[in-house]
């Protein structure tokens, strides 16, 4: 596996994945430290954390599928393009094995990313003064929630792109799904449950409540039935793509 893994980092070397990474992350921060900054503009200068945390969870649900669609249409476009499905199960590759490979490098990609982008917010508001010290554990439960959202996210991108040599169909997903991650909060709640890209939010640290025209943020408590839902969402999702990737003729 740690040989698949080096083979899919050797064959990203001249993606410019990172860039693309740094670029969506720069196009992230921008919208929600200008958010921030007209918030303290129009409140004398002082706001929460939990303004900023929920702000984060909210933009994720409309980047993170996107950029997930896009980081692993990349892994996968190279294989199609370069005809190597065929060329790996020669050379005694297993297909569940190049398939877990491109699975793992995806999510450590996007986990850097998350990682990355809770370091950039605790930065921002220590800087800005925001009110409090910086709440490590509920940044650290915003990087866990986005990540293990991501890993259903992610198990949905790679079959299709897998399954599809066009990946414009995968982006195409990725884009509806931004649009659902970020509109979730409208959907009922039956409906939430059984969309990936809702969990974003759902597993966000923080949520506002609105009462008599004033927003209020509350903690907000995953549990443990929300984690289970989606990393059983996860594992169903990628077994099954899994099982199509190791039966299909290349």
């Amino acid at each position: 596996m740690m040989k698949l893994l080096g083979l899919e980092a050797y064959k990203l070397r001249r993606k410019r994945i990172l860039l693309m990474l740094l670029l969506f992350m720069g196009a992230e921060l921008a919208w929600m430290f200008l958010s921030m900054s007209i918030y303290m503009a129009r409140h004398g200068d002082s706001a929460p954390w939990e303004n900023l945390l929920v702000l984060a969870a909210s933009l994720n649900g409309l980047f993170m599928p996107i950029l997930c669609a896009v980081v692993v249409s990349r892994l996968c476009d190279m294989e199609h393009k370069g005809n190597t499905w065929s060329l790996l199960a020669a050379a005694s590759v297993k297909s569940s094995s190049l398939y877990l490979a491109k699975f793992i490098c995806a999510n450590l990609l996007l986990l850097l990313y998350t990682v990355l982008q809770a370091a950039a917010l605790a930065v921002f508001g220590i800087v800005n003064r925001l009110d409090g010290p910086p709440p490590v554990a509920l940044l650290a439960a915003l990087v866990g929630g986005t990540t293990l959202t991501q890993l259903a996210v992610t198990a949905a991108q790679l079959w299709l792109s897998t399954r599809l040599p066009n990946q414009s169909f995968a982006l195409c997903l990725g884009m509806l799904g931004g649009f659902a991650g970020m509109t979730a909060g409208f959907f009922p709640a039956a409906i939430r449950r059984i969309l990936p890209w809702a969990y974003y939010t759902e597993l966000s640290p923080i949520k506002t409540v609105y009462d008599s025209g004033s927003v209020i943020y509350e903690l907000q408590t995953a549990g443990v039935a929300l984690p289970a839902v989606v990393l059983l969402m996860a594992i169903i999702i990628y077994l099954a793509g899994s099982r199509h990737a190791s039966r299909q003729e290349y």
